[in-house]
């Protein structure tokens, strides 16, 4: 890889990394399937009108956007705004490549070989270690709650290796006008309207930032420079540079929050962070496009 182009994939993995943060920050503005609609709204509007007509069948854009944006996010928020840190849960979202190599072994006939299967291992040990850790000091049902979104992401990212969406970005703001309703209505439901008023009227610049942020950076601008790197070099170059993801979560979490880390944590980072590595870049036994588990989303 170019050195440019390095910089640039280091800095979609620090940009999904401080996410995390500007979603906690977000969260004490709006309830969490709330925000995760107006995220997503913002990110397809006015975005939808100038990448074009979708590229892949409908029944795909629905799916993925159904299991990324209304369960996944939604789980996540939920998960965050119930007690469960920033850093920790950059972390922990990444135990999504082992859903990811299990949904591909039963959905597409993919065999994991024996590195991959030891990388599972290694993450799940690291999960372990996590909710050891968490469950000594924060809420466990928090925890539990990412888990699933994780799980969540790894049924979406079968489904995109299934759409296989020749323009990433294309794909991901069409994606982004699926979840929108969904997530208004469960909101409306589960959290009511009164305060979902109350967020909405007492919105201030703070609170715009945060879906700004969330939606043009993370979203728009983080997929549209994946998409870019991956349509230049291997999916094998370009996707250990997600690893870096929960580096700078947590690192941003440290310094912006005040998130402490403790020796367990740190344990738990290296071990799921080495044990998604082994999953995500080792071969299978049947493949006939990038391994599924090393394409991203943004958090």
């Amino acid at each position: 890889m170019r050195p440019l182009h390095i910089a640039l994939a280091a800095l979609v993995a620090a940009v999904w990394g401080v996410n995390f943060v500007v979603i906690e920050l977000g969260l004490d503005h709006f309830p969490p399937l709330l925000f995760s609609a107006l995220r997503f709204l913002v990110a397809a509007l006015p975005a939808v009108f100038f990448v074009g007509r979708p590229k892949v069948a409908w029944k795909w854009i629905v799916g993925v956007g159904l299991a990324l944006g209304v369960a996944k996010f939604g789980l996540l928020f939920i998960g965050m705004d119930r007690g469960m840190g920033a850093g920790l849960s950059s972390l922990v979202l990444q135990v999504q490549a082992v859903f990811t190599a299990l949904f591909a072994a039963l959905a597409l006939g993919e065999r994991p070989g024996r590195t991959k299967l030891l990388g599972m291992a290694v993450a799940l040990a690291g999960i372990g270690v996590a909710a050891l850790d968490e469950g000594a000091s924060g809420p466990v049902l928090a925890f539990v709650l990412v888990i699933a979104a994780a799980a969540c992401w790894g049924v979406s990212n079968v489904l995109t290796r299934k759409a296989a969406p020749p323009d990433p970005l294309n794909f991901m703001v069409w994606v982004s006008t699926v979840p929108v309703l969904p997530l208004l209505g469960l909101s409306l439901l589960f959290e009511g309207w009164d305060r979902d008023r109350a967020a909405l009227t007492g919105l201030d610049w703070s609170g715009a930032g945060t879906i700004v942020y969330v939606a043009w950076i993370a979203t728009v601008f983080g997929f549209g420079a994946w998409g870019f790197l991956l349509s230049r070099y291997p999916a094998s170059s370009v996707a250990p540079f997600t690893l870096l993801v929960p580096v700078f979560g947590m690192s941003s979490a440290a310094l912006l929050l005040d998130e402490s880390v403790s020796g367990l944590r740190w344990c738990a980072a290296a071990l799921l962070v080495g044990g998604v590595a082994l999953t995500s870049l080792a071969g299978t036994r049947r493949r006939a496009a990038p391994d599924p588990a090393a394409e991203p989303a943004p958090a």
